[in-house]
């Protein structure tokens, strides 16, 4: 009995819809790069619930014939190709005639478009793969394209769509890449809460527009034209390099693509200018001649395959290498603070060069601190953390005045003072604050003698055997149940900064801000819309000083932005905010691996970690020690 069938079109249709789209976001991007195909200059979205109940893209394009707009959602039809031949010389975002099929496969369209030589449009309805109807009717000139309720027919893949939230930032992230291929049409997309209406500029215009804090003025320009390949862009100055949100944009012949060893050669040009556990920004268009670029790889054609690829790498570091030496940029000394220069003697000359030290630099008062240093295990940030109010400063840091920087003269005196002051803290430590002394009566394993292996682990004998305590982790652990303590019992009261700091967000911070302003205001944060993007901080919690307010709320915006599919689905939306807040400052504030603890310190730390409910895990789930016990120690030595 034979039993190989053909599939029916609307299977195989739907089957191709698993690769070419996974979300809203991939609706959004075929229908936007088919409006830009066909010439349109001005390009609308319009979303309902984050795209699963409504998307909907109007352009003033060429539009489409009634007898083309029924062929564009038939299998492998397509304007852009007509042989083999014609992949290798592509100059079109959408070629392989699978975005329409797949969509309709999967929701209820309505199309409605008209050519400028007609009089009428035409009206097409398709529901899950089949036409409906189709009809002559009053509309613009362009194609207006409507998709609801997507994967209403598979209902598995709808259920494991995110939240709203979620795919909210999906479709801003689809959106942000869109806008920057394409800075030479107007793109406007209106969320329902939101509308962001962005007009036709070049690249740099458009970069600003679309991430605002003054971006473009950290960039370095990159224009290298040579008969192999043309590269344009930007890269931001090692100053501006970034531990978090690093803005990485590689478009090639006018496709937004992901390719690794690209990135990997960008990256690798600012190798000794940046600190190892900051990235790089990078805006790179690059040009070829179609022939020597494969685009056809993947359905969803963000992945391409260069033909000199070789040749094209070495080019592309050069130059950015290049752009680099010629803006003098240089190593910095200290990552952690922003940079301000001070002049020696000679005002920059090549035999007394510009110096950059921090902005908070005071050479009365050297800071001690530890700074913000990148936990890559746990994907976390700590360091010392000036001025809370949980039971004092956490860690050992002393900030100077700006103002006395201005007094300093003699710049040899300078030099000398800062080198033996440097001596001075790095034998001299001071001890961890916050940490209580351990009480071993209210210990279930009574602490004994300390020592400290590699500056980072803290090991002890209890009477179960040999404990190996992570010091980073358990300080952390210890923050967080101190801070989470102090904002449950609502001990958090908030007070008006005098001068009220202006703060800049980007589409998805934006956002974030709008779901959760509410516990903002809760815990003792308050913030006035100002204009373009600029909200200013007019009040902060008592708990943290004005100076760190600006950061923290950026750490809690891109927490909830990371984990927007998560956030509020607790039963009290509130307990998330609170329980971020109190491991952001936790992470700020918690010593670092590397840090030498003296045994009263680290008896301290050990004892208040042991007084906790829960001492074994940290907030994020990781351990925070373990215990050797006899029996595992004979086998070691067996």
């Amino acid at each position: 009995m034979d039993i190989i069938r053909l599939l029916p079109d609307s299977v195989a249709n739907q089957i191709a819809a698993g690769e070419v789209i996974q979300r809203p976001a991939s609706v959004i991007k075929e229908l936007v790069e088919n409006a830009a195909d066909a010439g349109a200059t001005d390009i609308k979205i319009f979303i309902k619930d984050a795209g699963k109940t409504l998307i909907q893209v109007v352009d003033n394009g060429k539009g489409m014939s009634e007898t083309d707009a029924r062929m564009a959602f038939e299998r492998h039809a397509t304007s852009k190709i007509k042989s083999a031949e014609d992949l290798f010389s592509l100059h079109t975002m959408g070629f392989r005639g699978e975005a329409l099929p797949s969509i309709c496969a999967i929701s209820q369209v309505e199309l409605r478009t008209r050519t400028e030589d007609s009089q009428m449009g035409t009206r097409l309805i398709i529901n899950g793969s089949k036409a409906e109807s189709q009809e002559p009717c009053m509309c613009d000139k362009g194609t207006s394209i409507s998709i609801r309720n997507l994967f209403f027919n598979l209902p598995a893949r709808r259920k494991f769509l995110k939240s709203d939230a979620g795919e909210l930032g999906h479709i801003m992230r689809e959106f942000e890449r869109m806008a920057l291929v394409n800075n030479n049409l107007r793109i406007c997309i209106d969320t329902g809460s939101r509308i962001i209406d962005l007009r036709p500029g070049s690249m740099l215009q458009r970069i600003n527009d679309i991430w605002k804090n003054n971006l473009n003025m950290q960039l370095i320009p990159i224009d290298v034209d040579t008969d192999l390949v043309k590269i344009q862009g930007f890269v931001s100055r090692p100053e501006y390099a970034r531990r978090r949100n690093a803005l990485w944009h590689l478009i090639a012949n006018g496709r937004h693509i992901n390719h690794l060893k690209m990135h990997k050669v960008i990256t690798g040009c600012f190798d000794n200018l940046i600190a190892s556990d900051t990235q790089p920004c990078y805006f790179i268009k690059i040009q070829v001649d179609p022939s020597e670029i494969d685009i056809n790889i993947h359905p969803s054609k963000n992945e391409v395959k260069l033909e000199r690829e070789k040749e094209i790498l070495s080019i592309l570091g050069a130059s950015i290498k290049a752009a680099l030496g010629k803006f003098a940029a240089t190593p910095q000394i200290d990552f952690d603070t922003d940079l301000v220069p001070i002049q020696a003697p000679g005002e920059g000359s090549p035999e007394n060069p510009t110096i950059q030290v921090p902005s908070d630099y005071n050479p009365f008062e050297i800071q001690t601190g530890n700074g913000f240093i990148p936990n890559e295990e746990e994907g976390i940030y700590s360091g010392s953390y000036p001025e809370t109010k949980f039971g004092g400063n956490f860690g050992s840091s002393y900030y100077g005045n700006r103002e006395n920087r201005s007094n300093v003269r003699n710049w040899d005196s300078l030099y000398n003072r800062f080198m033996n002051r440097q001596e001075e803290s790095a034998l001299e430590k001071t001890p961890i604050e916050g940490v209580l002394p351990a009480i071993e009566e209210n210990l279930s394993m009574p602490v004994r003698e300390c020592f400290q292996y590699a500056d980072k682990y803290i090991i002890t004998s209890t009477r179960d055997g040999v404990m190996i305590i992570d010091q980073h982790r358990a300080h952390l652990k210890i923050l967080f149940e101190d801070c989470l303590r102090s904002i449950r019992r609502m001990e958090v009261t908030s007070q008006r900064v005098l001068f009220p700091e202006s703060i800049t967000l980007d589409f998805e911070q934006q956002d974030a801000l709008a779901r959760i302003q509410t516990e903002l205001s809760a815990i003792g944060f308050s913030l006035e819309y100002e204009e373009d993007n600029r909200w200013q901080i007019v009040a902060v919690p008592t708990m943290i000083s004005q100076s760190d307010a600006k950061e923290t709320i950026l750490r809690i915006l891109e927490s909830v932005r990371e984990e927007s599919d998560s956030f509020g689905t607790t039963a009290n939306p509130m307990d998330d905010i609170m329980e971020r807040m109190a491991l952001i400052m936790a992470r700020s504030a918690a010593i670092t691996r590397g840090r030498r603890l003296s045994p009263a310190e680290m008896e301290n730390l050990v004892g208040q970690l042991m007084s906790l409910p829960d001492p074994s895990l940290t907030p994020n789930g990781n351990l925070i020690f373990t215990i050797l016990d006899e029996e595992r120690l004979k086998s070691l030595l067996s």
